[in-house]
């Protein structure tokens, strides 16, 4: 770049700058076509519309009075927490909840895959933070986020470095729905096999009736206890933590790395604390921290992780959140043949080995993306040879 490309304040770039209604919507008892987007629905460039909370049309239809949100549209959190940004990259009918701010890029100055990515970027997260900075609560006023400052080239190469850093998160989505459809593969022939009891052979064998319902002869209702252990994790502060290839599980999932693994993997995580009776799957050797429990036992890990995740863990105590390892153990499940057992884990093996390796091609894509980011949105690097290395990269 041969001179610093000039500071425009958003408003002045966008056909529209809109902030939420700031109260509460009433929440539908069912669920409806009409979503309302909360603050933890919006990361690190993307809007998570499969897990909102509904509302009626007439809900909806009073808190977009402002503006109806659509695809494109760029939404910042103001507040609990601060800076944080996605886009809405479907057409679902959605809304924006409390501390959530929408910029709808001018198509004929900006270019919104390239406000989505400054606002990422150091730039103008750094005059977020200074926003913030001196409130008790981190804190971006309405006229502070208009008036948000972005480094703009003309249009033309704002969508060449738009489209390229796209290109990434585009790989990146069309991996994590190939990774949905793996899981989803897996958990509908576990339910096909051990729930509707239809695995291969069942016709020669009777159902007979139990505490449980209908199950095939043989199969029996038993304690989760009995097919396994819930070991506690091991508390590990974040200063302690030192960068190295182990994953650190804490009950939101991955929350750090280490050097130096407590389990050896391929493992089962269960939330204690926090996100109680969350289950993650770790494919190597992990640190569960001191919020989780790791699963041992002797049947295959495959079927026991499918087992967990349809089980409901409550929390035991009000006061202290928290599975009460007791109270799990004596939740009841049918304990199928080992047979069983032992061939729907090798048939689902080949698709979480397919899903691990998606994983590894997302980690990638993630840090090449954040590592091209800053470079490409301040202009430190040319255009053309980031557009070559992504090409290299794709093929």
């Amino acid at each position: 770049m041969t001179a610093p490309w000039p500071l425009i304040e958003l408003i002045e770039v966008c056909e529209s700058v809109v902030d939420c209604v700031n109260k509460t919507a009433p929440l539908a008892g069912e669920v409806t076509p009409y979503k309302m987007l909360r603050t933890t629905n919006v990361r690190d460039g993307y809007v998570d519309t499969a897990n909102c909370r509904f509302v009626t049309r007439e809900v909806y239809e009073k808190w977009t009075r402002r503006q109806t949100p659509r695809r494109g549209d760029v939404i910042l959190t103001r507040e609990a927490p601060l800076g944080e940004v996605g886009m809405l990259r479907d057409d679902e009918t959605v809304f924006l909840g409390q501390r959530l701010m929408s910029y709808r890029a001018d198509p004929s100055k900006l270019d919104a895959n390239f406000l989505l990515y400054s606002l990422l970027g150091p730039e103008l997260q750094a005059q977020i933070r200074a926003t913030g900075s001196g409130s008790t609560v981190e804190h971006m006023r309405v006229p502070d986020a208009e008036r948000l400052r972005i480094p703009l080239p003309d249009i033309s190469t704002q969508q060449r470095i738009g489209t390229i850093l796209a290109s990434y998160d585009e790989l990146f989505l069309n991996n994590q729905r190939r990774i949905a459809i793996l899981e989803d593969m897996a958990r509908r022939l576990f339910d096909e096999w051990f729930a509707r009891c239809r695995y291969p052979g069942h016709e020669a064998v009777p159902l007979v009736e139990t505490e449980l319902g209908m199950v095939p002869e043989g199969w029996a209702p038993t304690r989760l206890g009995s097919l396994l252990t819930l070991s506690y994790g091991k508390a590990l502060k974040a200063d302690q933590r030192r960068a190295g290839p182990v994953p650190v599980f804490g009950s939101s999932g991955m929350v750090g790395e280490h050097d130096q693994h407590l389990v050896q993997g391929p493992g089962i995580i269960v939330g204690r604390k926090g996100n109680v009776g969350s289950v993650h799957w770790s494919s190597q050797d992990f640190y569960p921290i001191d919020t989780v429990f790791f699963v041992e036992t002797n049947i295959p890990l495959r079927w026991v992780y499918q087992l967990l995740k349809r089980q409901t863990f409550l929390n035991s105590d009000a006061a202290v959140p928290g599975l009460n390892r007791e109270q799990a153990y004596a939740m009841k499940v049918v304990r199928p043949h080992a047979e069983p057992i032992g061939r729907y884990s090798q048939l689902v093996e080949p698709l979480f080995q397919q899903v691990e390796l998606l994983t590894i091609q997302n980690t990638h894509l993630r840090t090449a993306r954040d590592l091209l980011l800053p470079k490409l949105i301040s202009g430190e690097i040319d255009v053309s040879t980031a557009e070559e290395t992504f090409a290299q990269a794709a093929e």
